[in-house]
Formats: C-alpha cells, sequence, structure tokens
C-alpha cells in the first residue's frame, strides 16, 4: 500500500508522483534500506510482547505462509538481490493486482482519467501476471504448546487458535465476543486480571481474519509467580462465555461499544480510503455504516455462547510463551488446559 494525505488541488501531482513511485521504482539505497530493515528486525526481537504474537502464529500455522514473519529474517533480507527486488516488483505490481481508492474532495471520473495517463507503465507484458496462488489455510493447529527461553523480566503468554475467514457471516459475532472477553477496557480479562486483582498491567483478546481462515487469542505480560493465577481466570471467564454466561447489559455495552467505532473510525479520508481499499483489494463485501450496525445489533448472547465453544475451549487452543523457566509455563499451561498431563514443547 502506497498512500498520501494531502491538499485537494494537488491532486494531479501528487497522484503522478505517486504512480511513479509504483511503476517505475529506481531501487536506489538499496543497501542502507538493507540495514534499515535489519535493525527493525533486531529491535522486534528484543520486544518479547510483540515478537510473542509471531511465535503463536508460528505455532499455528507452521510451515504455511501465515506462519512466517511479515518482517522477514536478516538472513533473508541480507541475501535479497536487486534482481529479485526487480522481479517481485514487475510480477506484483501490476494493474490486474492493483486497486486505486481515494477519498475527500474527488471525483471518479477523475480518478480514472489519472489512472488512465500514469499508469500505462504497468500494462503490456506485466498486465497478465498476477500473484502466486497460496496453499490451503490448515484445518487444524499445527502444535499444542511452545515455550522459548529467554531472560526477561516478565514472561509473555499466549493461547490461541483458528478463527474465522473474513467472509464468515459470523465475523460480527466474534468480534462482539472479542469485546466482551478481553479487547477493551470495560471487558472480563481487563476487570478481573488487571482492575481487580493487579496482576498484569497488559492483557487483552484478538481477533484476525484472512481469506479463509483466521486468529483468536488471549496475550498477556506477568510475572512467574502470577503466571498460573492468570491463566486460570483466563480459563474460567472463556469457560463462563461457552457456558452462556453473557450478560444482556454486557452484550449491549460490547454491541455499542463496537458501533461507536466503526462510526468515530469513519471519520478521517484515510480511514475511508484505507477501508475501500482494503475491502477491494481483498474482494470483501462492503458494507455501508447502517448495513454494519444492522449485522451488529443481529448478535445474540447464543451466538456468542456458540462462537465461544466453536473457537475458545482452552482444552484446544495452542499455547506459546516467552520467559526464564519452562516449568512455570508447564504449571500454568495445566491450569488454563485443565489437562494435569500436559507437557510443555521447548523451542528456540
Amino acid at each position: 500500500m502506497v498512500h498520501a494525505r494531502f491538499v485537494d488541488e494537488h491532486l494531479e501531482e501528487a497522484f503522478a508522483v505517486m504512480a511513479d513511485m509504483v511503476v517505475r521504482p529506481a531501487f536506489v539505497e538499496i543497501d542502507q534500506e538493507r540495514e534499515v530493515v535489519i535493525e527493525e528486525i533486531a529491535m522486534y526481537e528484543d520486544s518479547p510482547g510483540e515478537l510473542i504474537a509471531d511465535y503463536l502464529t508460528q505455532s499455528i500455522f507452521g510451515d504455511h505462509p501465515l506462519g512466517k514473519s511479515v518482517l522477514g529474517t536478516a538472513e533473508i533480507i541480507g541475501s535479497v538481490s536487486e534482481a529479485s527486488l526487480r522481479a517481485f516488483h514487475s510480477s506484483h505490481y501490476t494493474l490486474p493486482n492493483m486497486v486505486i481508492a481515494a477519498a475527500g474532495n474527488v471525483e471518479q471520473e477523475q480518478l480514472m482519467a489519472l489512472a488512465a495517463r500514469h499508469l500505462d507503465g504497468a500494462n503490456g507484458e506485466m498486465a497478465a501476471a498476477q500473484t502466486t496462488e497460496q496453499p490451503p489455510a490448515p484445518d487444524r493447529a499445527a502444535h499444542s504448546s511452545c515455550f522459548y527461553e529467554k531472560d526477561t523480566q516478565q514472561y509473555h503468554v499466549c493461547f490461541g487458535g483458528l478463527g474465522l475467514p473474513r467472509g464468515s457471516e459470523d465475523k460480527f459475532t466474534i468480534s462482539i465476543l472479542d469485546s466482551i472477553l478481553g479487547s477493551t477496557a470495560s471487558s472480563r480479562l481487563f476487570q478481573e486480571v488487571r482492575e481487580k486483582r493487579g496482576l498484569v498491567y497488559s492483557i487483552y483478546s484478538f481477533a484476525s481474519f484472512y481469506s479463509d481462515t483466521g486468529l483468536v487469542g488471549v496475550y498477556f505480560g506477568c510475572r512467574g509467580d502470577s503466571m498460573a493465577e492468570v491463566s486460570g481466570i483466563i480459563a474460567d471467564q472463556i469457560r463462563s462465555l461457552m457456558a452462556g454466561g453473557v450478560e444482556e447489559q454486557e452484550l449491549v455495552r460490547a454491541k455499542e461499544s463496537a458501533k461507536g467505532k466503526i462510526v468515530l473510525g469513519m471519520e478521517t479520508t484515510h480511514s475511508r480510503m484505507s477501508r475501500l481499499g482494503k475491502l477491494t483489494v481483498t474482494g470483501s463485501e462492503i458494507l455501508d455504516i447502517d448495513e454494519i450496525i444492522d449485522r451488529v445489533n443481529q448478535v445474540t448472547a447464543d451466538d456468542v455462547m456458540r462462537l465461544a465453544r466453536e473457537y475458545y475451549d482452552p482444552a484446544k487452543l495452542t499455547a506459546v510463551a516467552i520467559g526464564p523457566e519452562a516449568d512455570l509455563f508447564e504449571e500454568s499451561l495445566r491450569r488454563f488446559s485443565g489437562d494435569e498431563q500436559m507437557v510443555v514443547r521447548r523451542c528456540n
């Protein structure tokens, strides 16, 4: 995604510059930029609270591309040649693959005229090129648990599993479930673990949607002597949702929060442009605000319970952690899953 924000009177000039960048990149200072990316990877690897998300996707998706780090590795980045960059560009940055999205004081016909004038370099032989077809997503998690030993002050833990694809009719329900469980400050996990007991600084749940699968999970970071207790509380809250323990006021609050995020998120031209572009390039359904709010309003407590049972069962979730001692994580995992025979696999 290449994007810019500017005063509307500069549209033609800005479009021309952006089109030139996309269609005819100079690929200068490759070695300098390579070093920047390698430093970014090093910074990321020194941040266990962020690195744990990569470990979770690796454990769930295995060798599938979804299990790979978006940043790549220092070894790969260090070996990429200019020829490789140009080959990748010529096969991916083509008109069959491109979407142009805009929001603000701009007309559709104006954009089409600018595209015809400035994107002709993406036609010709490259027009037939398409991105490589991806392998089907796995239908189950690759591993049950994985511990990465690292000398950290906190243990960083993720529980997760396969979720819903972006085209699923249940995606609004799982978003409401995510809000109730842990993605907001009024959620169960934030209130029970942080506000009432002060066991963590950071705890949250998340849900990601891909073309043919998805990801759900819970993250927290805490000291080793609190890890088993936190894991047990998370499991208890999930099992409560699975048993149908969603209160009416809780459901209403989650719906209002979701609708507020949707409406407020559409207030900037950048968010409107980004939303339109992403939905179009991924072939997703484009709903207006009223349609989205209607879908949110249709979510019931029974819907939430059904998806909690299907996607959040503690006994079926993958677990990964970063910290000094695997034994403490093993104890926490047994508390979470209810399986006293659970054994943690050491990974590095």
